[in-house]
């Protein structure tokens, strides 16, 4: 039995994300190779949702169509730098994210078919030598963007969660807890424009 899944109805709202899975096609998992990625999909995958699962989500939207315009992104083709490491401003969240969406990876992904066609390995760096927070790279025609994730801008998520774990939280506080941060969440996803800088 398949159970239901509840969640903020704002979550429709969010655009989805398009890709291009050839090895996805290839290996007959989908009919024309057209993936649709939802904010909902991530947050199963991430298991929550917060400023960072949004913020990475946000990152490959407005990135992704920088990078690739009106056509799909060709989902592990795109090489993904992250300023930080895995321990770093939750980088290694990010990183989760965006693996899940562009199908890179670091040493961990499939290594491709016998004629090394489908690698997904070595596509994901932390620690990367770059000025932005994360910047991708299509394999392809080595074009490149930069993005930028600034929520500060609009939110304060460690606010909020202060307000329900500090010893002195309120028991109000505690109980509006999960559907104040999620109101945070939607309004960074309100504010797309304005916490997402493409350099």
């Amino acid at each position: 039995m398949q159970n239901k899944i509840n969640y903020p109805e704002f979550f429709n709202t969010i655009p989805t994300i398009g890709l291009y899975d050839d090895l996805s096609k290839f290996l007959g998992a989908t009919n024309d190779g057209v993936i649709t990625l939802s904010y909902l999909d991530i947050t199963k995958t991430a298991g929550h949702s917060c400023a960072t699962v949004a913020g990475a989500y946000l990152i490959a939207l407005k990135g992704l169509q920088a990078l690739y315009g009106e056509n799909l992104p060709v989902r592990g083709e795109i090489k993904v730098e992250l300023k930080h490491t895995p321990t770093e401003d939750n980088a290694g969240v990010v990183g989760c994210v965006l693996s899940n969406i562009t199908g890179a990876t670091t040493d961990y992904g499939f290594g491709g078919i016998p004629t090394g066609k489908y690698n997904r390995r070595e596509l994901l760096y932390f620690g990367a030598n770059i000025e932005s927070d994360v910047c991708f790279t299509r394999v392809d025609t080595g074009k490149k963007v930069c993005i930028n994730y600034k929520p500060q801008t609009v939110v304060n998520p460690m606010k909020i969660l202060k307000s329900a774990i500090m010893p002195d939280a309120k028991q109000e506080d505690i109980e509006s807890f999960p559907q104040r941060f999620q109101e945070m969440v939607k309004t960074i996803f309100e504010n797309k424009d304005k916490v997402i800088e493409i350099l």
